[in-house]
């Protein structure tokens, strides 16, 4: 048993090694010069030099993409929330053929894959005027909405039909009830789909580049992918560059790392 155990922990730490050589590689190449970078890839730097990382944050534009990045993730988020909550909620206190149909239709979509829907998609949204970024954030409350729906409606089902039978004996209206009665119990559910969707919008590349591909409008990813390839012979300043669009998703990470694992168990016991 020890020596499955320590053979166990040896492959782990090999796999472990590996899936972290990349961000090695990055982080530590960042910090050296041009010619540092070629003569010793893999070796430590020398000092640490934090020109190459002020000098990409400027070309970068690192603060305007980031609050483009930011709007539109935090837009979309409470979008895709309050209309996967309502809907979920009204689907499953609703038993009729329709409501069942519907429910049936938003989790088939999510076996259509994006490309199959991509053109026609951006052809409609042209000729509609939403190529900006009002129309990304719709865009994602229509991609989004079917997992989410999906996660509600099954939480949804484990609070009692009592508490809205009362609400709306004490006067509620059915936005009342949502909203002052069935939203709050929904917390730990919130969370999980708040912070699915938030990986998903901030990391995703392909959306962005169809519908804002303009300098004034680049989330991170877009902006990364340009200054990548610019500056592609200058790797001190890449990977200083790819250093810093690194930083708000580990930040992101630690920050909602014991949130999700709060809302798993909670919607579990739930």
């Amino acid at each position: 048993m020890k020596t499955k155990k320590l053979l166990l922990g040896i492959i782990g730490a090999i796999v472990g090694l590996i899936y972290l050589s990349p961000f090695y590689i990055i982080i530590v190449n960042a910090f050296k010069t041009k010619k540092e970078l070629f003569q010793n890839t893999l070796g430590l730097p020398e000092s640490l030099n934090f020109e190459n990382f002020i000098e990409a944050f400027n070309r970068l534009d690192f603060l305007h993409v980031f609050l483009n990045s930011l709007m539109i993730t935090v837009g979309s988020i409470i979008l895709i929330v309050i209309s996967s909550a309502m809907a979920a909620w009204m689907l499953e206190r609703t038993k009729t053929k329709m409501s069942g149909f519907i429910f049936f239709a938003f989790i088939a979509s999510m076996l259509i894959p994006f490309q199959a829907v991509m053109l026609p998609l951006i052809r409609m949204m042209g000729k509609l005027n939403l190529l900006n970024i009002p129309g990304l954030m719709f865009t994602y409350l229509g991609f989004g909405c079917s997992l989410s729906i999906f996660l509600y409606h099954g939480f949804v089902k484990g609070i009692p039909k009592e508490l809205d039978e009362a609400a709306t004996i004490d006067g509620c209206s059915k936005w009342q009830t949502f909203w002052y009665i069935i939203f709050p119990i929904l917390k730990p559910i919130t969370i999980t789909v708040s912070i699915l969707n938030t990986v998903w919008i901030w990391n995703d590349f392909l959306l962005p580049s169809l519908i804002i591909n303009k300098p004034e409008t680049h989330t991170i990813p877009l902006r990364t992918f340009f200054f990548f390839g610019e500056y592609t012979k200058q790797w001190h300043l890449a990977l200083a560059g790819l250093t810093l669009t690194i930083i708000p998703v580990i930040i992101f990470y630690f920050i909602a790392q014991k949130h999700i694992i709060k809302s798993v168990t909670a919607g579990s016991i739930k």
